[in-house]
């Protein structure tokens, strides 16, 4: 059961990825504290995941990204656009909904609604 239910688990949070990066980078953030933000969150993500989904985010125009080479490190800072606020709001709405959707499936029906 372990195995599977891990399997399963995985799937279900790689779902929630997306909106939780969209939701976190409404404040500029970098990979590795991204990273270190979706643990603390609850959201405990792979590099080898979060990386190339950032690189999606980008491309696809939910993101923007600037490097700050004011450190010793350079670190590629990533940021909600406009889209992504649009996008996250309606992933959010929707989240809430399959939310209320799943909480129904554990509530007895009643005889009117049978």
């Amino acid at each position: 059961m372990s195995e599977n239910f891990e399997s399963h688990r995985q799937e279900l949070r790689r779902g929630t990825a997306v909106l939780a990066c969209l939701q976190l980078l409404r404040t500029p953030g970098y990979g590795y504290g991204l990273l270190e933000d979706l643990a603390r969150h609850g959201f405990p993500t792979d590099g080898n995941t979060l990386y190339p989904l950032l690189r999606r985010l980008e491309k696809q125009g939910l993101l923007t990204s600037e490097w700050n080479t004011e450190e010793a490190r350079p670190r590629k800072f990533y940021r909600t656009s406009a889209e992504g606020e649009a996008l996250a709001a309606a992933l959010l709405t929707e989240w809430h909904e399959l939310s209320g959707a799943i909480a129904s499936l554990s509530t007895p029906l009643t005889d009117k609604e049978s």
